[in-house]
């Protein structure tokens, strides 16, 4: 096991792949730039034992936002459809390394897993290590998730417009600078270009290197360059809330507890009729 409480290598994860009570997910997801299918590799290729997490499908089907948390009810029935208890040790990963698993590391915790890990270097570091693939999923085996929304995991807009105006919390903006700044228009149609009114710019690939979390040294030296400090309470975002969850791992590997996650993001901001935005590269550290 690596010393970070929420990674493990793959020749740890190879050690006990086979015992009971380990659920292994493939959490990868990518942008339509990316002209990658999360799916269509996963039927191609995955850890032995994996189930697909379908981060499109998983969501609020009442809301018209991107990846949305779901009420608790729709999370438990297909969590547990997938053979994922929450009192299971949960292996999660992506086949960018470090880009999605993040986020769904986040939900299940937020939902109430206990033990859930992201795999270190994600599916290229399984397959670096030369450890085995399969084609097939593994045989359909429901399971219990018994799910509780924590809520001081997540922030909703009412509570973002509140922390915005009163500057309560540090707000770390995953996306890209030139987005966060202004100077590149958002994908996603109706939306702003620009951040809210306080927030710092932290460009998760900031965090990252080779597809893995930066040692604690080279995160610490990251958030100060931004000018954040690692151990305040933070409020993390980003365009749809994916990579946003790469922060939180970030800050709680440095032992931050009271990281939150802006679950409607940007695209939920930037296209909202009443909240304030800003331009520019933000606050000089």
């Amino acid at each position: 096991m690596t010393q970070n409480p929420f990674l493990i290598s793959p020749q740890d994860l190879a050690a006990v792949i086979d015992r009971d009570g380990v659920s292994i997910v493939d959490a990868s997801w990518y942008l339509p730039a990316q002209n990658r299918f999360a799916k269509a590799e996963y039927d191609a290729g995955h850890v032995p034992g994996a189930v697909f997490f379908d981060q499109d499908d998983i969501v609020d089907p009442a809301s018209s936002l991107p990846h949305t948390l779901p009420p608790a009810d729709v999370f438990a029935e297909k969590v547990g459809a997938l053979g994922i208890s929450d009192t299971d040790t949960i292996v999660v990963y992506d086949g960018m390394g470090l880009f999605s698993a993040p986020r769904v590391w986040w939900m299940l915790r937020t939902f109430g897993a206990k033990d859930v890990r992201v795999l270190d270097g994600g599916f290229p570091a399984w397959q670096a290590a030369s450890l085995p693939v399969e084609t097939t999923a593994p045989e359909s085996r429901p399971a219990t998730f018994a799910a509780r929304l924590d809520e001081d995991a997540a922030v909703f807009l009412p509570q973002m417009k509140d922390i915005v105006a009163a500057g309560s919390l540090q707000i770390l903006d995953a996306r890209p600078a030139d987005r966060f700044a202004g100077e590149a228009p958002e994908p996603r149609q109706g939306v702003r270009a620009g951040h809210m009114p306080g927030a710092r710019s932290m460009p998760f690939l900031q965090l990252t290197e080779g597809g893995r979390l930066k040692p604690p040294e080279e995160l610490r030296r990251a958030f100060a360059e931004a000018g954040i400090d690692p151990g305040r309470p933070s409020v993390t975002s980003c365009g749809s809330g994916v990579t946003a969850a790469v922060i939180n791992l970030a800050l709680e590997s440095l032992g931050n507890r009271s990281s939150r996650l802006y679950d409607g993001s940007w695209t939920e901001w930037g296209s909202a009729a009443d909240t304030p935005v800003e331009t520019g590269r933000g606050p000089k550290t």
